[in-house]
Formats: C-alpha cells, sequence, structure tokens
C-alpha cells in the first residue's frame, strides 16, 4: 500500500465527540487519525528484537505533532503500512499544504507522550486498541524479511 497522508482521514466532529462512532471506522482510518501513536507504540512492541524508533511529525506552527509513526532505517510504519519515510513525509506535507517544521524522535513513554500532546492513553478510547493495533501490524510485512 502506498503511503497516504493522514489527514485523509481526518475524524469528523462527530468522530471527534463520540468515541464509538471513532471507534466503528475502518481500521486504516481509525490508525491514520486518532489512533496513530497507539499504533506506532504497538509496532516497537511487535518487534523487541529490532531496533524501531518512534518519531513525531510537525506540520507548519502546530504545537503538537500531526502524525505519530514507527520507523526503521529509512522505513516508517503507520496506518499505510511500511513505506519509505521520505514518502510519508512527503504525502504528509503536500496534503496539508505547509511545509514539515520537524519530525522528533520520541523518547518518552505512551503515557507521557499522550499528556504532553493531548493524546488518549489506550483505556480512554471507546475500547482499549491494543490488541486491534497488534492485529493491524501483523497485516503488513516488515522490510527486513
Amino acid at each position: 500500500m502506498a503511503a497516504t497522508a493522514s489527514g485523509v482521514f481526518r475524524r469528523t466532529a462527530i468522530e471527534r465527540s463520540d468515541q464509538r462512532v471513532s471507534w466503528e471506522r475502518a481500521d486504516q482510518a481509525f490508525f491514520a487519525s486518532g489512533a496513530c501513536h497507539v499504533l506506532a507504540w504497538t509496532c516497537r512492541e511487535f518487534y523487541p528484537d529490532q531496533e524501531i524508533a518512534l518519531a513525531a511529525l510537525y506540520l507548519g506552527d502546530f504545537e503538537h505533532p500531526l502524525h505519530v509513526y514507527a520507523r526503521w532505517g529509512t522505513w516508517a510504519f503507520d496506518a499505510s503500512g511500511w513505506n519509505l519515510e521520505s514518502e510519508l513525509l512527503q504525502v504528509n506535507s503536500d496534503f496539508e499544504g505547509l511545509p514539515i517544521r520537524q519530525v522528533e524522535t520520541i523518547s518518552s513513554d505512551l503515557r507521557e507522550f499522550c499528556e504532553a500532546h493531548v493524546h488518549r492513553q489506550p483505556h480512554q478510547y471507546w475500547a482499549d486498541p491494543t490488541e486491534r493495533a497488534r492485529a493491524y501490524v501483523r497485516r503488513y510485512d516488515p522490510p527486513w524479511l
């Protein structure tokens, strides 16, 4: 699957206000916009023998990251599966019409990240998305295979 901008799947007002409606979206939409951080942490945990880092993508003047993904070398994993990181960054920049301000390596744990960036922790969703994220990670062969 080609890299797709996370903004393509931006949540509607009802999806932002009703966790169940947001939960019922297709997996790609759910993990592209609203649970990308959960997917990224799950990917890293899924491959403990690989050096997978986590990255936050900032565009324009946004205070909080637009998108979070896992990275391995020049590869990135998000709701589009494994793609070259450069392609993921470009499609997001093109879609938003804003330059990439920063890609930051995340060194905090998930709880700290969520608190700092106003993101939901897994227990704050309609249902915990962790198992759904594991199933999603399993769908995509990693680049090292």
